[in-house]
């Protein structure tokens, strides 16, 4: 059930990339499965952010500074993700949407969901 849980999320996550992409002007993606890798960088930067830094240096952190790290790890992952084109702005407009739909739709990290099965 746990990598189900995972797969889930990183499908969840992919929708919303997509629905970001669609909302923001300077932020595309080229398909699904750009989204999906996408998802899939978004979330591994998180966590190693997450792990060096702390818990409230990383995009899932609330407040400026993980707003701003949000942002920063957006814009990074359109060098690791071919389709993906993302401008500053754009940038922080996606990781404002992506605070926004967060909040109706909370997704935990991954250090929180290893946490919660112990």
């Amino acid at each position: 059930m746990r990598f189900l849980g995972h797969v889930v999320r990183f499908i969840v996550s992919a929708l919303v990339l997509l629905v970001v992409g669609w909302l923001v002007p300077q932020f595309s993606i080229g398909g699904f499965g750009s989204a999906l890798l996408l998802a899939l960088v978004i979330a591994l930067m998180g966590w190693a952010i997450e792990g060096i830094f702390g818990k409230k240096v990383t995009p899932f952190g609330r407040g400026i500074v993980g707003f701003i790290t949000s942002a920063l790890v957006i814009w990074l992952a359109q060098f690791i993700v071919s389709g993906v084109s993302v401008s500053i702005i754009g940038a922080i407009l996606a990781a404002l949407v992506i605070g926004i739909i967060d909040l109706f739709i909370p997704v935990s990290t991954p250090f929180e969901a290893g946490r919660s099965e112990r």
